[in-house]
């Protein structure tokens, strides 16, 4: 395939960074894109260290879109299912993320009239065919290489445990934090580092959202920590945490931070469930198996009786999470051999290649 329309955001957000690097895997293969941006701006802010000759590649794409358009070049789009029903040309293809677990009929008719539907887990695949739709692949996303192991030491004689994602009730922020206090708080011999704000709350809404998770009261060895606005930062952080409970979410179109703290040697502890089955294994990760489920409904992001987002997150014992973190204690101070081999499969390159070869069929 020589030419393609991609429709993307370029930010900060996990739409965004994935966006980012498929746009350098497509850089690399000299493919002629025409990028219509999904957004006001292109903003390559938390790419501190970004090639400067591929954002002008990406800003000439973007600026010279409409030149050779053509109706018959295949499209690609990479976005939420919900705001995906139009495209550009005859012939689009939607790349998407999805959580849940019961696609309503909007969610189904906008799969279905893509020329073929994406998706980043098995998990989603399987829900979306389950409900009729002949139409749907399954591609994984890959690791960034913007992050890399440092070798540095970052707390000396303490266990660091850390929690990265937004402060949401599908992702169990406040429950992890609050299981982990009761046991670890206030033991200097551990510290949690919490990387949870929410820039959809307002700073009100994230202050609550907090005092909530610790119950009210105050610890010496939890870290919560600002935004953090580059990847360089990022890697520090994801260095310097030897344990991560980002992977206890209970319902994840992929789970970047889980796969990358995998990825960099380091064990996650991971709930057995959607699209965690696609990457994590009892080899590579600190599995915990489901004990059930609750609707994912919160009031704010997935709220029922909607057109999108409907159905369950899965949930976990608190005697499975604290066996898990025995278990990951007495692994933390040794590298994740198996979660750095993660790499070799689960990369930019292949996920834009098993892309290109289903749009050009």
């Amino acid at each position: 395939m020589k030419k393609i329309n991609f429709s993307a955001p370029i930010n900060s957000l996990s739409f965004g960074n994935v966006s980012i690097n498929m746009l350098r895997s497509l850089y690399k293969l000299g493919i002629d894109v025409s990028f219509f941006p999904i957004g006001k701006s292109l903003d390559f802010s938390s790419y501190d260290k970004l090639d400067e000759d591929f954002k002008k590649w990406v800003h000439k794409c973007s600026e010279t879109k409409f030149r050779n358009l053509s109706p018959d070049t295949p499209s690609l789009k990479m976005w939420h299912l919900m705001g995906s029903e139009s495209g550009i040309g005859r012939h689009q293809h939607l790349y998407t993320f999805y959580e849940c677990d019961e696609p309503t009929q909007t969610e189904v008719g906008t799969c279905m009239v893509q020329e073929k539907t994406i998706f980043s887990s098995s998990h989603a695949r399987k829900c979306f065919n389950d409900m009729g739709c002949t139409n749907t692949e399954y591609v994984p996303i890959g690791f960034d290489t913007d992050f890399h192991e440092t070798n540095k030491t970052y707390l000396q004689g303490k266990i660091n445990f850390g929690i990265i994602g937004k402060f949401e009730k599908r992702k169990h922020t406040a429950r992890i934090i609050n299981l982990w206090a009761q046991r670890y708080g206030n033991n200097n011999d551990y510290q949690l580092t919490c990387c949870v704000t929410n820039p959809f709350f307002k700073p009100e809404q994230m202050s609550q959202a907090l005092a909530q998770a610790t119950g009210g009261k105050r610890y010496t060895n939890i870290n919560f920590l600002p935004y953090l606005k580059t990847n360089s930062e990022m890697n520090d952080l994801y260095n310097s945490i030897d344990i991560n409970l980002s992977g206890l979410s209970g319902a994840e179109g992929w789970n970047l931070p889980a796969f990358n703290s995998t990825c960099l040697g380091k064990w996650s502890v991971v709930l057995n469930a959607t699209s965690h089955k696609d990457w994590a294994t009892k080899e590579n990760s600190i599995l915990v198996e489901p004990d059930g489920q609750e609707p994912i409904y919160d009031g704010a992001f997935f709220q029922e009786g909607q057109d999108s987002n409907q159905g369950n997150l899965n949930t976990f014992s608190e005697q499975s999470f604290y066996k898990a973190l025995d278990f990951a204690i007495s692994k933390h101070d040794k590298r994740n051999e198996k979660g750095v081999e993660l790499k070799t499969t689960f990369n930019y390159d292949n996920t834009v290649e098993k892309i290109l070869n289903i749009i050009s069929k």
